[in-house]
């Protein structure tokens, strides 16, 4: 086998520029460590995508058609499941204010969660024990449909925090 045509063939199946094996030979190794170290800049996903949006719109329309706000309305003094869900989320939601506003935004501490670590499974835990409790309560209103509206609930909103931050 002819060694030039060998070349050839290898710079033509892999798209090299016609002066790369000349540089590798008169360089060594060397420029391939200078390739490796230009860092590419890996562009931001966007914000709003298909999937954030399906989530955002998909609890607007359940909002809409399921009348949400009057039946949370109309279900607020009647129900201690209810109380005690929307207690526990205040608690889950200021606990992730505190994180975010206070130790991120005001001192800086982007890793609250190594210098802090019991805040992250009190927020776990207090938001899942909430998330029961509005389905207990909201269970005789929606039935077995209750799970499913909520999560889309809480999936717009997470959906569209995501867009604010």
């Amino acid at each position: 086998m002819d060694a030039p045509w060998a070349r050839e063939q290898l710079r033509r199946r892999y798209l090299l520029p016609a002066d790369a094996e000349i540089r590798l030979d008169r360089e060594g190794d060397a420029g391939r460590e200078s390739s490796t170290t230009v860092e590419r800049k890996e562009k931001p996903l966007p914000r709003l995508n298909v999937h954030s949006g399906f989530w955002i719109l998909a609890s607007i329309v359940v909002t809409y058609y399921v009348d949400f706000f009057k039946t949370l309305k109309e279900n607020f003094h009647t129900s201690s499941w209810f109380l005690l869900g929307a207690a526990l989320l205040l608690v889950s939601l200021a606990v992730a204010a505190f994180c975010i506003v206070y130790l991120e935004w005001y001192h800086g501490i982007v890793e609250y969660d190594v210098k802090y670590p019991t805040l992250v499974p009190i927020t776990t835990a207090t938001f899942i024990a909430a998330g029961i409790c509005f389905n207990i309560a909201l269970w005789n209103v929606w039935s077995f449909f209750t799970p499913l509206l909520l999560f889309t609930q809480f999936m717009g909103v997470v959906m569209f925090i995501s867009l604010l931050g």
